[in-house]
């Protein structure tokens, strides 16, 4: 017996290895586990970067803003720009580049976004993209031919990057001021340190017993290490008068001639990784930064100081730029204009412990509440929400194109074509994209999808949609679509009946929006919500108009609608035409769902005709017989109308809404099928009754094209 379920075991592993196998080989398997883990986000930044080359860039630029965007409640990821495919920004409302050079992939990212209505955005922390500076560049004059024109092609390749932006989030006010040029917004977020710097510089603050002073100087980048010697011959009289100040330097330098007699009080550090600068800063007493006056060090941010205050040792630096905006002379840390004035803070914060303690508790305080990521998280989140396209998700039942969703699908057009980022939320779906009329709409599987990102409206298309809009927290506004009383689409006793009703009371939390003055009348009366109406509309460029000569020798009737719907009561349409002579009238049938049935008198059958083609059926036909009895919104009328055809109905809340008996069409009593017959025949033979119809019936389709109609669709999302 136990061989029996060992040989089981061994059977069941050997089967489910083999199905792994064929899930590996199958690539489309491999997109479907992929797509499982789509997660939908706020942010995306596009790193341009190397962080090897300087990982303190990146983190500021990158890792804190995405810190800062988290707090202030926009979900962030980042990828690096060699990866990056452009199907991801469909998972995003703003795309940020940081540093990004241009790309074949990166174009091709830019203009799918844009034609999302997804906002791009360029960020960058220093001049390096402008070839104006180039030359002026103290780093870049040391560089080898080859090294000098990679390093211009680089920035040509960043500032096409930044060209095709719409807006900028940079560091310092010389820089926004040169990015202004380039874009028309930009917006200053300074750099500020993070949850884990500020971690670690709490766990190294120290009182310091020694009686030697440690004065350090870090240079954060090649560009910046000969800044150095402009305070030399200060640094070398403060040794030599002090000889309990040591001398710490961090950086890519090298010893300078003038400092190599005072080599017994200097220390020599070529770098660090930023989990360990905290504790090397700690380590000091004063940290100095002394800055060549010029544009790039103007544009340079104030990250030395603040990483100084937090470990509480204060800074000197020279009086420019941002630290010039950031240090309150004195208070928080000393502003050196000329060369006496490094001499003298030096030697006054030498001389003088209480006041280094003071100042750089009066600096770690600062800090706490402007250099913090999360205290500052919400002013990025706001920029971001400022610029941030409008933001609309209509949920859909199913991707299936019904006469309802080809409403919602005109909505969307209206609002992509405004400037809105339009998505569509689908319970299960398998395709990036809807297309529609020239336009694309990002899709979202909900079934595959973890959706983090922020909306301003979510829209219910369908009562089963309206808990998935109730149940998502990050939106501002929640629309219910009605088109129609959904609680009758099911028969007495069917539990989904109670399911729809309940959508109709909801109290609060949700706006109504109906596009049918039959469905405006019964939410106010019956359920007293205030609902606000668009009418619904036809796009007439699908139907090209003519005069139907209606005394030719066979007359074309078109009857449409679903066979298996009582409510489309398309049984009694074929009763009326069966009644017809067969050799005068040629009968034509559209239908979406449900076949002929057996007994029905049928030329030709037209069985899911795509929208673009349904003008071509119309206007091959002279004679629309509509006899549904419940419509939310009857379309078929109003299509042949625009054709130029006529139409014989049964009046409904559905149609009564544009449809005038005798003025643009004629009524018949519902089940008098000789009083059809009669209108039939009335209409053949009356020339001014043609001439009437035909007339309001073109003006009736004309006044409801769509394009007409943009102003109050417009209005339902926008008030």
């Amino acid at each position: 017996m136990n061989y029996v379920i060992i040989i089981n075991k061994c059977l069941k592993i050997f089967l489910f290895l083999i199905f792994l196998f064929i899930c590996i080989s199958d690539k489309k398997t491999i997109k479907y586990i992929l797509k499982k883990n789509r997660i939908i986000n706020d942010v995306l930044f596009v790193n341009g970067f190397n962080p090897n080359l300087n990982p303190s860039s990146y983190t500021y630029r990158v890792l804190n803003q995405i810190e800062q965007l988290n707090a202030g409640n926009l979900e962030s990821r980042e990828i690096f720009y060699l990866n990056i495919n452009p199907l991801m920004v469909c998972d995003f409302r703003i795309i940020i580049f940081f540093r990004c050079p241009w790309t074949k992939e990166v174009d091709e990212t830019i203009t799918l976004a844009k034609a999302l209505n997804k906002k791009i955005l360029f960020d960058i922390d220093d001049l390096d993209f402008d070839i104006k500076y180039a030359n002026n560049n103290t780093y870049a004059k040391e560089l080898s031919p080859y090294e000098k024109q990679f390093n211009e092609k680089n920035l040509i390749l960043k500032r096409k990057t930044l060209s095709l932006c719409e807006g900028a989030i940079t560091t310092t006010e010389i820089i926004a001021k040169e990015l202004e040029n380039y874009v028309p917004e930009v917006f200053i977020n300074h750099n500020v340190a993070n949850e884990e710097m500020w971690k670690l510089s709490e766990n190294v603050l120290k009182k310091k017993n020694s009686s030697e002073i440690i004065i350090g100087y870090i240079s954060d980048s090649v560009s910046q290490s000969s800044n150095i010697k402009i305070i030399i011959p200060y640094l070398t009289k403060i040794l030599l008068e002090f000889r309990n100040v040591k001398l710490f330097l961090l950086g890519e330098l090298n010893l300078p001639n003038d400092l190599k007699d005072f080599s017994s009080q200097i220390i020599v550090q070529k770098s660090i990784s930023r989990e360990k600068l905290p504790e090397l800063i700690a380590g000091m007493d004063i940290n100095i930064v002394p800055l060549k006056n010029c544009i790039f060090n103007e544009a340079k941010s104030e990250n030395e100081w603040f990483e100084a205050a937090l470990v509480k040792v204060p800074t000197i630096v020279s009086n420019i730029g941002a630290f010039k905006k950031a240090i309150l002379h004195g208070k928080t840390g000393f502003l050196c204009t000329n060369n006496e004035d490094w001499y003298n803070a030096m030697k006054t914060l030498i001389m003088d412990d209480l006041l280094r303690i003071n100042i750089a508790s009066n600096a770690f305080e600062v800090c706490k509440e402007q250099y913090n990521t999360l205290s500052t998280g919400s002013k990025l989140a706001k920029f971001i929400n400022s610029i941030a396209n409008k933001h609309i998700g209509f949920v859909l039942p199913s991707i299936f194109i019904s006469g309802g969703i080809y409403v919602v699908l005109e909505h969307a057009l209206f609002l992509q074509d405004s400037g809105w980022d339009v998505e569509f939320l689908i319970p299960e779906t398998n395709i990036n994209f809807i297309e529609f009329k020239g336009h694309k709409f990002n899709t979202i599987n909900l079934a595959n999808s973890i959706i983090e990102a922020q909306y301003d409206i979510l829209v219910a298309t369908l009562y089963t949609t309206l808990f998935i809009v109730l149940n998502y927290s990050k939106v501002k506004r929640r629309l219910y679509l009605v088109q129609g009383y959904e609680t009758d689409f099911f028969p007495y006793g069917d539990i989904e009946r109670g399911v729809a009703e309940k959508t109709y009371s909801i109290p609060f939390g949700v706006e109504y929006i109906t596009i049918s003055k039959w469905c405006e009348t019964w939410l106010k009366t019956k359920y007293k919500q205030k609902p606000v109406f668009a009418p619904n509309g036809i796009d007439m460029n699908f139907f090209i108009e003519h005069k139907r000569e209606l005394n030719k020798t066979k007359i074309r009737i078109l009857i449409e609608g679903n066979s298996l719907s009582l409510k489309k009561n398309v049984d009694e349409s074929f009763k009326i035409v069966e009644k017809l002579d067969k050799n005068k009238y040629e009968i034509w049938y559209m239908s979406y769902k449900g076949k002929p049935k057996n007994w029905y008198r049928i030329d030709k059958f037209l069985s899911k005709i795509p929208y673009e083609k349904v003008g071509k059926v119309y206007e091959q036909c002279d004679i629309l017989i509509k006899s549904s009895y419940y419509e939310s919104f009857s379309y078929p009328p109003l299509e042949m109308m625009a054709t130029g055809g006529y139409s014989i109905v049964v009046p409904n809340e559905g149609n009564i809404e544009y449809l005038k008996n005798e003025e643009n069409c004629l009524f018949y009593k519902l089940g008098d099928i000789n009083s059809a017959i009669q209108s039939i025949e009335r209409l053949i033979s009356d020339k001014q009754l043609q001439k009437r119809l035909y007339e309001n019936g073109l003006d009736t389709a004309k006044k409801r094209d769509w394009k007409n109609l943009k102003k109050q669709i417009l209005f339902l999302y926008e008030k």
